[in-house]
């Protein structure tokens, strides 16, 4: 037998009748996994039913307790802004409330209200949805309570600013429009944030001030202003006189336009603030509308200097007054003529020194 025979009888080559196929799934393989599957759901659909009825219910609930909670704060809000319509007092008492600056101030709290509540609400829902699904919560809130506790050492300017802010809106300390001392600047105030406060200065700058800055607030718009106004006369002045002419320039300017608007109280001669050696001090003083006292001072004193010019009624100014001196005599400070001054007078020649003795032969 040669070598090639016995190599191939030994390792037969295969035919093509014996290659292995790819086997195709038959109707029975398809039945058994259509069994096992449909054997899973009816073992778990009870399950996945549970969880689906409790992530609905757990939605529905969210979903109507946000509505009524929203609703809550705007009926609480619309409250609140018809609150000032019943103030009791008189008229003045009356012009202290301003409707639209109520109805700013109550959108502001009310959408400032609504926000939180809708996060609170929707965010508690989505963890208990998580909660649901079996999903490990644990890590998620200690991540979230690092992270909380990390912001919240590098942003606590943030939130005392923040939370400021909230407050000053809550109590209506100041709004658009109204002149604030705020300690660190003062100026109108033309736009309240949650964070920060713009201010325009007198000279027109605007200040950007923090709120949680913001340790003691003066508002000068609230209320009325008062116009105080110091009239200086000398001591020698008659005071009955002095009054009656401030009485008469106070009663015309009460009754005259537009300055019977910016008074809200008769202006009142209120006597003698201080009485000094040469000088004393009358003064007149009136309740204003808010940020108008400088007006109603500066033509107060234009009306009492008027008035005192025409009545021959002095205005001195400092604490005290000097008395008029004479005038000062120009020969006075000049010495007498002298008999010495000419040198050919009687009086020279007898005081010029004698001539020396003649040595000359």
């Amino acid at each position: 037998m040669s070598l090639s025979a016995a190599l191939s009888a030994a390792d037969p080559s295969p035919t093509p009748a014996e290659t292995e196929t790819p086997r195709v799934p038959s109707l029975q393989d398809a039945q058994e996994s259509a069994t096992s599957a449909a054997g899973w759901v009816e073992e778990n659909w009870s399950t996945w039913l549970a969880i689906g009825l409790r992530v609905l219910l757990i939605v529905v609930i969210a979903a109507v307790l946000r509505v009524l909670v929203r609703r809550a704060i705007t009926k609480l809000v619309d409250r609140m802004s018809r609150s000032g319509q019943t103030l009791e007092g008189g008229g003045l008492g009356g012009l202290l409330v301003n409707a639209e600056r109520r109805r700013q101030r109550s959108m502001a709290i009310g959408s400032v209200l609504r926000s939180v509540a809708s996060f609170l609400i929707m965010g508690t829902a989505a963890l208990m949805v998580l909660g649901t699904f079996q999903i490990n919560l644990a890590p998620l809130l200690a991540s979230a309570g690092v992270a909380g506790v990390a912001i919240g050492f590098g942003a606590r300017n943030l939130v005392t600013d923040f939370l400021s802010g909230v407050f000053m809106i809550l109590e209506d300390q100041y709004g658009v429009g109204d002149t604030v001392d705020a300690g660190v600047a003062t100026g109108e105030v033309i736009e309240v944030g949650l964070r920060v406060t713009k201010l325009r200065g007198a000279d027109g700058e605007i200040w950007y001030v923090r709120n949680g800055e913001v340790k003691r607030i003066g508002n000068l718009s609230q209320g009325w202003a008062t116009a105080n106004v110091d009239v200086t006369v000398r001591a020698d002045e008659d005071l009955d006189r002095v009054k009656a002419v401030l009485s008469d320039v106070a009663e015309r300017t009460s009754k005259e336009e537009p300055w019977n608007e910016l008074l809200w109280s008769p202006v009142e001669v209120l006597g003698l603030d201080s009485v000094l050696l040469d000088s004393m001090v009358v003064r007149v003083s009136a309740k204003t509308m808010p940020g108008k006292s400088l007006t109603v001072e500066r033509e107060l004193r234009w009306r009492i200097k008027r008035a005192f010019d025409a009545n021959d009624i002095r205005i001195v100014g400092g604490a005290t007054a000097t008395e008029d001196a004479p005038a000062a005599d120009p020969t006075a400070g000049m010495a007498a003529p002298s008999a010495y001054a000419s040198s050919i007078s009687p009086q020279s020649m007898a005081a010029s020194p004698l001539p020396g003795p003649n040595t000359t032969k």
